[in-house]
């Protein structure tokens, strides 16, 4: 499955007029084989491990493209640090302690309330495809 939508994702690539290197083919696999977000620096270095001479401005400038091309989706997960992720794996947002660090994912769902008043109450027609809420986790809040 993950091989598919790699596929599919150079096959957007490509009809957009866009070349696929070696290198974005090996981005676009590191992102679609991560089971959870993954930082540029860890594509980095899955990337090396096949094709050692990719520089990380390669892998960041590819992340861009692909986070316009509504490919790739980009959350701050916590710290000033972007983790990525491939769009098609869908919506969803985390709680984050700042304490411990502990991630918790939490549905697109509870945002439709929210959603609809803003669009109501404000005429704001709100764009919430990756929200990180920082706070503290049940356990550190004893």
């Amino acid at each position: 499955m993950r091989a598919k939508k790699a596929d599919e994702a150079k096959e957007a690539l490509w009809e957009l007029g866009y070349r696929l290197t070696p290198q974005r083919q090996l981005i676009l696999t590191a992102l679609q084989e991560s089971d959870d977000h993954i930082s540029a620096e860890e594509i980095h270095a899955r990337v090396c491990a096949k094709y050692p001479r990719v520089n990380i401005s390669t892998v960041y400038r590819t992340l861009e493209l692909l986070k316009g091309l509504g490919l790739v989706t980009e959350t701050d997960l916590r710290g000033g640090r972007f983790r990525y992720h491939p769009a098609e794996k869908g919506h969803h947002h985390h709680l984050i302690c700042e304490r411990c660090g502990v991630t918790i994912e939490i549905a697109e769902s509870l945002f439709l309330p929210l959603k609809r008043t803003l669009l109501k109450e404000y005429g704001f027609k709100a764009n919430i495809s990756h929200l990180a809420i920082f706070g503290r986790c049940a356990r550190c809040q004893r």
